[in-house]
């Protein structure tokens, strides 16, 4: 590369063979002024040509004055010359090593002042601008700021100049400076800034450095264009290649790896693909299972098949080579991988066999593994490591089968190795827990080798993992005993409210004969409270089997609880601290309000009862829409959906899981004997039920428990305006002369309820079944105001029997009695059928009421 030369100006030295030449332009010495030496010649002239008009003894004084300053400025200089005050050479420095490298240094190096004067040029400088004389130097800005090229750059090193800052910028001529033709050339321009303290007075300067680095830039390109060069052999190579570091990360891919799996190398990340992103099923499990030493470099051969963008699988070999560093930590590894698809290679059938084998070994969802007669693991697929993992305290050369599986399932495992080893055939499954808890297991199956040897594999271990069918086969155990335990309640339920209505009701027969100062009066009172009390047993009993009766209506949830927090704040005490928070524009459900007040005052008492020495107890409401309900955790057998959310949250002592399983289970309570039922959560998971909600609780022990209720949005449909309602004053005449058809099949029952409508004033006929209620009909010839009828009765039960009197009677009103809940019959009703309901039990005085209010509506 030929760089500009320039003939050497009269204030310069050539540089020859090595030999040092100066500065083109060097003003750096402080000189003399022309104006002042002018100014003093034309006073000393003038003071000569004074005296010559003057006469000798004029001018006599004049010419000594004259003489004796001048004598006194010479042996001032005389004395500052001698203590170095004043100096004599013109040309001296200060440092003849500086100044001889700043003189003949490489790169252009230019000095200006404050007002951008050049004050110093070195002759590289010359030569690379083209200046031949000193009086051709021109600054830098003047030198590029002319071409378009680098206009841009010199505005930027201009602007860092006068803000006393350094910077530095490449540009690029189409043509070497000064000329007009010639190959491109590269220039790096620097800028600082320079403070120059001459003996006290201190100038601010600045240093311009102007290199050629055309040679350094045609160096790099080639360079560049060599690892273009070895780069496009990599990326167009018969075999595919790929980097990944240590956390799977994709880190390079060569073009013919990018053309196999369909992927655009030119928008190809660093890092954006993951090894489960190209590797089918548990494939990538294999290549992180490989492990080593610090600074070990380890290799393995993997067969598998990957994944294509449009999902396609290739059958490929891995030569993967994996480096450890200092930490023993995976470096990023080097992975050849060879293309195993039909028509890749010569031996096809070898090939098709490999794949086949390679692709059910990998890819069937049970573990698979090989161990010899120790016991140790020789070979394994990928869900062996999926669903065992590495050994605990494990060396990789020495993995041991028994040492993936907990402590009490070893011996098992080892017993069976050592009769597959021996070569026995008829090896039974073991069901062994994988971890400590009992929280994974599986079923393994072992198979010895026939053909095996001292050194190789003796037996073939299969794993099917039945962490999850355990899981399931508790919870359908335990919906199947909820269920029988449903049937039971309910069906005990029903037949006790037979006989707590006979109670009440003959209790109230008597209560009527005997006025308050009887003794027996008060034993009366007794037997109807305690039946009373029974009966709300009875009815938690329903909740839980879901068969109470239920009142369901729109309800505005924020203004329950907040009516709701006032009984709450009584029944926690002043230890408990209560907070109720409250959901935003909250969606209205549809539930019983009492029902559903009681849930929340049971979950409250237990959550006051787990907090004996103070605590917080927290509910909050809030919408989940169906993206939320989506994303919750732990809401197992609930549809997405739009629900109402109650979380109530205390800070208790927490459940245990063993107890967490029962909670729900009618009758257990870890309460003290007398101090609970054991019917709260069971009632309270009942009611949750039949309203058609879900509850989920989670707990930690010594921190707090969880219950949250999911209640279905209700979604109003358009409806009329409602008319005014005139208020009405309670019914106090309870008496009649109508005729009522009485069918019971509880002889008890019917007993009392005959003689408690006689009583006031109706006349009754009775029937102990649904047929014998058709033959009164007859009897009477349909003479019936009101039929009064239980629903379950053997032959024909109340719905069939309202069918049958409607062929005759459309408009025969008809009171339903049942321990059984409204909606467990209604169904079995023809659509819009208009009938009372009198749930079990109930006292005289309101089947009476019932009655009355039947007869009386239109």
């Amino acid at each position: 590369m030929s760089e500009p030369s320039s003939q050497p100006s009269g204030h310069s030295v050539g540089r020859q063979n090595g030999q040092a030449s100066g500065p083109v332009i060097d003003r750096s010495e402080r000189s003399g002024s022309i104006g002042l030496l002018v100014l003093l010649a034309l006073i000393l002239v003038g003071a000569a040509g004074a005296i010559a008009f003057m006469s000798r003894e004029q001018a006599e004084p004049y010419v000594l004055g004259m003489l004796g300053l001048l004598a006194v400025v010479g042996v001032f200089c005389l004395f500052a010359g001698a203590i170095g005050l004043l100096r004599f050479s013109g040309r001296a420095r200060a440092n003849p090593l500086a100044q001889a490298f700043l003189d003949t240094t490489d790169i252009g190096t230019v000095i200006t002042d404050a007002s951008g004067r050049i004050i110093y040029a070195n002759e590289s400088y010359a030569e690379l601008t083209g200046s031949s004389e000193p009086g051709e130097v021109r600054s830098v800005e003047r030198v590029f700021a002319s071409d378009p090229d680098a206009a841009d750059a010199i505005f930027r090193l201009s602007q860092a100049a006068r803000s006393g800052m350094r910077a530095q910028e490449e540009v690029r001529l189409p043509y070497p400076i000064g000329q007009s033709e010639g190959a491109p050339r590269w220039y790096r321009i620097r800028v600082r800034p320079l403070d120059v303290d001459e003996e006290s007075g201190r100038r601010v300067c600045t240093v311009w450095l102007v290199a050629d680095i055309t040679r350094d830039r045609v160096e790099q390109e080639s360079s560049f264009q060599e690892l273009q060069r070895v780069i496009n052999f990599l990326d167009h190579a018969p075999a595919g290649f790929f980097s990944a570091d240590g956390m799977g990360r994709i880190v390079y891919l060569n073009a013919t790896l990018a053309d196999w799996l369909g992927h655009d190398l030119a928008q190809f990340e660093a890092g954006a693909l993951q090894l489960c992103d190209i590797v089918r099923g548990d494939g990538a499990e294999l290549i992180h299972s490989i492990a080593g030493q610090p600074g070990d470099v380890k290799s393995e051969t993997i067969d598998l098949d990957l994944v294509t963008r449009q999902g396609r699988t290739v059958p490929v070999r891995l030569l993967h080579r994996v480096p450890f560093g200092a930490d023993g930590k995976a470096g990023e590894s080097r992975t050849l991988v060879l293309n195993r698809s039909p028509g890749e290679e010569a031996q096809e059938a070898l090939r098709a066999a490999e794949v086949r084998f390679a692709r059910f070994f990998n890819n069937t969802p049970i573990a698979i593994a090989s161990v010899d007669r120790d016991g140790k693991v020789v070979r394994s697929n990928a869900p062996f490591l999926r669903l065992l993992g590495k050994p605990e305290g494990g060396e990789e050369d020495k993995r041991m089968l028994v040492d993936f599986v907990a402590g009490n399932g070893r011996e098992m495992l080892s017993a069976a190795l050592a009769a597959a080893a021996e070569g026995r055939s008829e090896i039974h499954p073991m069901d062994i827990e994988l971890s400590q808890d009992g929280e994974r297991s599986a079923t393994f199956y072992i198979s010895a080798v026939e053909d095996g040897d001292a050194d190789g594999e003796a037996a073939i271990v299969y794993a099917l993992e039945t962490t999850k069918q355990r899981a399931l086969e508790m919870q359908f155990a335990q919906s199947q005993k909820m269920q029988a335990i449903g049937h039971l309640a309910g069906g005990v339920a029903h037949d006790f409210n037979n006989v707590l209505t006979a109670i009440i009701g003959f209790s109230d027969l008597l209560l009527a004969n005997h006025r308050p100062t009887d003794p027996s009066f008060q034993d009366i009172m007794n037997i109807k409270q305690n039946a009373n009390r029974a009966a709300g047993l009875v009815r938690q009993l329903l909740a839980f089997s879901r068969r109470q009766t239920l009142r369901p209506k729109e309800l505005a949830l924020n203004d329950v609880m907040a009516d709701l927090s006032i009984l709450l704040d009584r029944l926690l005490g002043e230890k408990v601290e209560l907070k109720v928070v409250h959901g935003r524009d909250l969606w209205p459900i549809m539930a019983d309000q009492n029902q559903l007040e009681q849930v929340v005052v049971n979950l409250a008492v237990n959550a006051r009862d787990a907090m004996p020495e103070g605590g917080r107890l927290t509910i909050r409401t809030s919408n989940i829409d169906v993206e939320q309900s989506r994303a919750m955790e732990d809401t197992r057998g609930m549809p997405d959906g739009e629900y109402v959310l109650i979380e109530v949250v205390d800070t208790g002592s927490g459940i245990p899981a063993d107890i967490m399983e029962k909670i729900f289970d009618p009758f257990f309570s870890t309460k003290e004997v007398g101090k609970g039922t054991g019917l709260g959560l069971s009632t309270v998971y009942g009611i949750i039920k039949q309203t058609g909600g879900y509850i989920y609780p989670s707990s930690v022990v010594g921190e707090g428990t969880t219950f949250r209720i999911f209640l279905p949005r209700h979604v109003s449909e358009e409806k009329e305006a409602p008319k005014e309602v005139v208020a009405e004053t309670p019914m106090t005449d309870l008496t009649g002369s109508a005729t009522i058809l009485l069918v019971e099949d509880e002889e008890a029952v019917r007993a009392f309820a005959a003689r408690a409508l006689a009583s006031r004033g109706y006349k009754v006929h009775e029937a102990g079944s649904g047929t014998e209620a058709l033959q009164v009909m007859e009897e009477t010839e349909g003479a019936i105001d009101l039929v009064v009828s239980d629903v379950v009765m053997p032959e024909l039960d109340g719905p069939s029997l309202l069918r049958e009197l409607r062929k005759t009677r459309p408009d025969l009103k008809i009171i339903f009695i049942s321990g059984y809940a409204e909606g467990a019959f209604e169904k079995n009703l023809p659509e819009n059928e208009k009938f009372s309901f009198l749930p079990k039990p109930f006292s005289l005085k309101e089947l009476a009421t019932a009655v009355k209010e039947a007869l009386s509506a239109e």
